[in-house]
């Protein structure tokens, strides 16, 4: 990632907002625009048209959606921009609105995640990078709710989608469930066959087997 990715920040609380522009700039990030509001994000996320924009779901002036709102609108003007989401809680509804346009380039990380600060910078390099970061809570209650649609898979082949949706790599998989990288190459061409992908880029494949995992089949 070079230095100086720019970033459009949408936060309301100003603490929050002001403690991660002071992060992200520590560790090299550009960030271009850090605003209170939904009307305000979707401006800047479309004029600036960041590497990569932070944006929590419930901004002024309704404290509903409105930044989901903003980063669906500003995908809509600049196909393909990349969005961090960060929440309070698992919007179940949310993810899956902002996952359903293509799936690259997104991730949606719970905020008490950026307490760690290694994994967070990591989640938002990796979405600037093109790829996706998905909070493990939050896979974990799209899954539970989709469970059956998935039931071609074997447990260790969910756990193994599981982790993908998280934005991990085989190597970095294999490594946290203790075996070796081809057996995880294994179980991802099993999953893509089960799962009725076509034959193509294996990155593409990955994008639409993670989107099946979140949609439930």
């Amino acid at each position: 990632m070079p230095a100086g990715t720019r970033v459009v920040l949408g936060e309301d609380l100003v603490l929050l907002r002001e403690g991660l522009v002071r992060l992200l700039s520590a560790f090299g990030f550009d960030v271009v625009a850090a605003v209170d509001n939904g009307p305000d994000l979707l401006h800047a996320m479309v004029t600036h048209r960041p590497e990569v924009s932070i944006v929590d779901v419930r901004l002024p002036p309704t404290h509903t959606d409105e930044g989901l709102r903003a980063a669906i609108g500003a995908r809509a003007a600049v196909p393909g921009l990349p969005v961090l989401v960060l929440s309070q809680y698992v919007e179940q509804l949310y993810a899956r609105e902002l996952l359903s346009d293509g799936g690259e380039s997104v991730g949606y990380l719970l905020k008490d995640r950026v307490a760690d600060v290694d994994h967070f910078v990591a989640a938002v390099r990796r979405v600037a990078e093109g790829g996706t970061a998905m909070d493990p809570e939050v896979v974990r209650q799209l899954m539970a709710r989709k469970e059956r649609p998935m039931q071609r898979l074997t447990a260790r082949e969910r756990e193994v989608l599981g982790l993908m949706a998280e934005g991990r790599s085989n190597v970095a998989i294999a490594a946290r469930l203790c075996v070796t990288e081809k057996a995880i190459a294994k179980h991802t061409n099993s999953i893509f066959l089960k799962l009725d992908l076509p034959v193509s880029a294996d990155d593409n494949r990955r994008v639409l087997a993670v989107l099946t995992y979140l949609n439930g089949g």
